[in-house]
């Protein structure tokens, strides 16, 4: 800390000690310079971009396409995989796309999305409400936000409050331990 110096002599300090005058804040009143080496400066800057570039999450929008006539258990393996996607972390499109005759009976179809959302609403919100657009009717479902108390992981499930089948076996008397440790050592 040098304090308010003009910057001719901030530069002629600079260059005594081989190093750059940079300025880091030019809208502080006065503006806020440092004595650096401005090559490493770069380089440092650079390491961290790339670093928080790799710890950077990304979000994929995975689809899943289905059918007015879907069968039950082709629309369950179906929202088995939307589950997995949710869990990982990504968006899914659930589009469902009307054949032929289909056409005449749209509440089908609307039937198989909202039963779609109603299935994966404890792991999903609704982005996107399901909208008609053409033969397709879509929507976007996007993972439950993590709660703030419970960080990245979610909570455990708490251990049933039940009675034991058998009594558990008696502890050591703690008058006992405590006589041990008070023991003088020969």
């Amino acid at each position: 800390m040098k304090g308010i110096m003009p910057t001719r002599d901030a530069q002629r300090l600079a260059d005594q000690q081989g190093l750059d005058l940079v300025e880091v804040s030019p809208n502080a009143e006065p503006p806020v310079c440092k004595i650096m080496d401005y090559g490493k400066f770069r380089y440092e800057e650079s390491i961290k971009r790339k670093q928080a570039r790799k710890n950077q999450k990304t979000t994929q929008i995975k689809e899943v396409k289905f059918h007015a006539s879907v069968d039950t258990n082709d629309l369950n393996h179906k929202l088995r995989q939307m589950k997995e996607f949710l869990a990982d972390g990504h968006k899914v499109k659930v589009t469902l796309q009307y054949r032929g005759r289909e056409n005449a009976h749209k509440e089908l179809g609307m039937d198989v999305v909202n039963r779609v959302i109603q299935e994966c609403s404890a792991e999903a919100v609704v982005e996107q409400t399901p909208k008609l657009i053409g033969r397709t009717l879509g929507c976007m479902l996007a993972p439950r936000p993590a709660k703030a108390g419970s960080g990245s992981q979610p909570a455990k499930p708490a251990a049933p409050a039940v009675a034991p089948s058998r009594p558990a076996p008696a502890a050591p008397a703690p008058a006992a331990s405590e006589a041990v440790e008070a023991a003088p050592v020969q």
